[in-house]
């Protein structure tokens, strides 16, 4: 929760993944609060008020994930809304007249977005979240030992420069600074 909040605020891109790991945690202690206590939980050094806070913000996304059927797989619909204003931020910049800048930066790796995408077989809905789910698998990928081809680690970088360019308009969109006239 308190990583959650601070990545939100600092850089989108980063606390999407992030909030896509907890997922992954969630998950991993079969969305039962007694796990997470005790695998997750109690490793924070926290005050107790502190630490019911976070307690309640687990066993919230557990229930959610619960109401959302999201027990095996899939994100959060708040995460999904996430990605997808993210997108439309995208949508906006690509459009903006005086963003020409992101509008290369990104012309420059729309093709490897879309070779990625087909050759992942997933449904994906927009070019960012290719990107976002090309980084997460590489980080899964590298957790389980697997190789990670020359070819994805190449992509991964455009990506991430794409989307730490994105992150940073949408922070300063945040605070009232992206003027997109």
């Amino acid at each position: 929760m308190i990583v959650a909040r601070q990545k939100k605020k600092e850089n989108i891109a980063e606390y999407i993944l992030y909030m896509w790991q907890i997922e992954d945690l969630i998950r991993a202690n079969e969305l039962k609060m007694e796990n997470i206590d005790k695998n997750i939980i109690r490793s924070y050094q926290q005050s107790e008020d502190v630490i019911l806070e976070i307690r309640d913000w687990w066993a919230n996304l557990c229930e959610m994930m619960t109401l959302e059927n999201k027990q095996t797989s899939g994100h959060l619909q708040i995460n999904i809304n996430t990605v997808n204003d993210v997108y439309q931020l995208h949508l906006r910049l690509m459009k903006a007249p005086n963003e020409v800048a992101y509008q290369h930066l990104y012309n420059s790796v729309a093709g490897t977005i879309e070779e990625f995408n087909k050759k992942t077989g997933e449904k994906l809905s927009n070019a960012i979240e290719v990107c976002l789910t090309a980084i997460y698998s590489s980080f899964l990928m590298k957790l389980k030992q697997q190789t990670v081809t020359k070819e994805t680690e190449d992509a991964i970088k455009i990506f991430s420069k794409l989307l730490a360019t994105l992150s940073k308009k949408y922070k300063e969109e945040q605070e009232g600074q992206l003027d997109l006239r």
